[in-house]
């Protein structure tokens, strides 16, 4: 590293809604010299990365899916469809940008290739890969909890000669599907948004699916004027109830399943499915993700949906899930069942037909060979923790994240490590992540973290770090909360099974009002399950 790096007061790496929102606040709010870093050639995370077609929030977003501090903010951005397409988040995030002038203090196409912890400088010291250094004495990890991309290696697959795209690595030009045969491997939320959008344009699309999915009707239609405008008037109180409710700004349902018949919880479970969205999972009945019997009536409710709509029978029984409803990550559609009607779409089902080998224009499965013109790979990430061991911050005594977390990740509040101090993570293992509104969860979270970072300052200390038993009791308390509902008995990326090797873990905190209630109970402890040291000389 070179002798005399740039000394900054924090260091962020990432530039999506977490990082842009860390630099504002500890910037502009509280006067820290601040530099951020980012891969990508802009602003957005994931949003500058997933381009592909079809590419949207997969949650209740317009104009939800935002930050939500600024009423000016809010007032100026002009949403205009419910569920927010990938181009008009990432217009967003430029304009947030721009507004608060963070450009200027971003290095892009920039990857931080090693971070340090100097315990006698009490700082972190990280090298980029176009040679520059830099120092802080905090180091703000805002790396994305969906980033680095899970890259299947099926025999041969380097071999295949035609085009070949992962959907987070989407190509920042236009890609032509016209009179191509197009094999797409994956149906989680990027297959199922890209398929429909492919398959419109191609010759032919062969679907492989690897497991077949719980998909939502999302009822995209444009947002009205009367409606943003009421939400601008009202958006104290959404902000508020937002927090309290888990993300979501609006009431949910209270009804209990017993209270009602069969035929009314149908015609309950009818109403939802026709106004879309997530509100079959969330404003049906109390218990759909841990009533084993109410999550099966939900769960064929929608498999009932899926015959209904998919007219080739042996198609439709393809397409059946046979796990717990919504213990996978819920996706929201614009068509994707309706897709398998077209003549030029076919669905290869892997558990049936697995496949064994990749050729340079084909890819055979033990039942046939299907030639392919391009390679769309939705296969995912390796969530959560993939993209803080991608960056292996080493901390105390040189000790790598690799080394810390092999067997387990381990952290306390989803945001620190012991064995790392003056590291802070946002949406990290253990945080409400994907579980809660992610723009808010960043906004709070960092807002936790300024506070921290004020709280060493004005007492003259000079480090924070989480304690070995804090993580052992934040561990316990992320499970106590996972183990009373159904989804550590679906093997899914939300236990990190869809890596092989990954330790089997559940990565979220699944009641963000409580997460961040926790969050204030241990500053206002005194930073209860932490550390603190005095500043050394340098650092005071």
């Amino acid at each position: 590293m070179q002798n005399n790096p740039v000394r900054y007061d924090a260091i962020i790496i990432g530039s999506g809604f977490g990082g842009l929102y860390a630099l504002h606040h500890l910037r502009d709010n509280m006067g820290l010299k601040v530099r951020g870093f980012d891969g990508a050639g802009g602003v957005g995370g994931t949003w500058w990365y997933n381009r592909y077609p079809g590419a949207r929030v997969d949650a209740p977003s317009s104009p939800f899916y935002a930050y939500t501090f600024s009423q000016d903010l809010v007032d100026e951005w002009e949403w205009t469809e419910t569920q927010t397409s990938q181009g008009a988040v990432l217009a967003y995030l430029e304009h947030f940008a721009d507004r608060f002038d963070l450009r200027k203090d971003i290095r892009f196409n920039t990857w931080v290739k090693d971070a340090r912890y100097d315990e006698a400088g009490q700082c972190w010291t990280i090298e980029t890969d176009s040679g520059e250094s830099a120092s802080a004495q905090f180091l703000i990890c805002a790396v994305g909890a969906l980033f680095v991309a899970n890259m299947p290696d099926y025999p041969g697959i380097s071999d295949f000669a035609g085009e070949c795209y992962h959907t987070g690595r989407w190509p920042h030009r236009e890609v032509s599907f016209a009179g191509k045969r197009v094999g797409v491997i994956g149906t989680g939320s990027s297959g199922i948004q890209s398929i429909p959008e492919i398959a419109r344009q191609a010759e032919h699309v062969t679907v492989f699916q690897r497991t077949p999915q719980y998909s939502l009707p999302a009822r995209n239609r444009p947002l009205t004027a009367e409606e943003l405008a009421g939400f601008r008037q009202d958006w104290d109180e959404l902000r508020t109830s937002m927090r309290k409710r888990g993300g979501w700004p609006f009431k949910t349902s209270r009804l209990r399943a017993a209270e009602y018949s069969p035929e009314q919880r149908r015609a309950r479970y009818e109403e939802l499915w026709q106004q879309g969205g997530i509100h079959l999972a969330i404003n049906s009945f109390v218990g759909v993700l841990s009533d084993k019997a109410l999550n099966e009536e939900v769960g064929e409710f929608v498999r009932s949906k899926i015959r209904e709509t998919v007219a080739d029978p042996d198609t439709a029984a393809k397409l059946m899930p046979d796990y717990y409803f919504g213990t996978k990550r819920l996706i929201l559609d614009n068509g994707y069942f309706e897709t398998y009607n077209r003549d030029n779409v076919a669905l290869v089902d892997l558990r049936q037909d697995p496949i064994k080998e990749f050729t340079s224009s084909s890819v055979r499965t033990e039942q046939g060979e299907h030639a392919i013109d391009m390679l769309v790979l939705a296969t995912g990430f390796d969530a959560v923790s993939g993209s803080m061991l991608n960056l292996n911050p080493k901390g105390r005594g040189g000790v790598s994240l690799q080394q810390k977390w092999g067997q387990r990740f381990d952290n306390y509040l989803g945001t620190t490590i012991a064995g790392f101090p003056n590291l802070f993570m946002i949406h990290g293992p253990g945080a409400p992540g994907v579980f809660f509104t992610m723009p808010l969860g960043g906004e709070l979270t960092t807002e936790w973290i300024g506070n921290c970072i004020s709280h060493l300052r004005e007492q003259g200390l000079g480090a924070v770090e989480a304690t070995a038993d804090a993580e052992a009791i934040w561990d316990g308390e992320i499970n106590s909360i996972a183990e009373r509902t159904l989804y550590p008995h679906t093997n899914s990326w939300y236990m990190g099974a869809n890596i092989p090797g990954k330790p089997r873990q559940f990565l979220g905190h699944l009641r963000g009002s409580q997460y961040f209630d926790r969050l204030a109970e241990v500053a206002e402890a005194g930073y209860e399950g932490f550390v603190l040291e005095p500043a050394q000389p340098e650092t005071a």
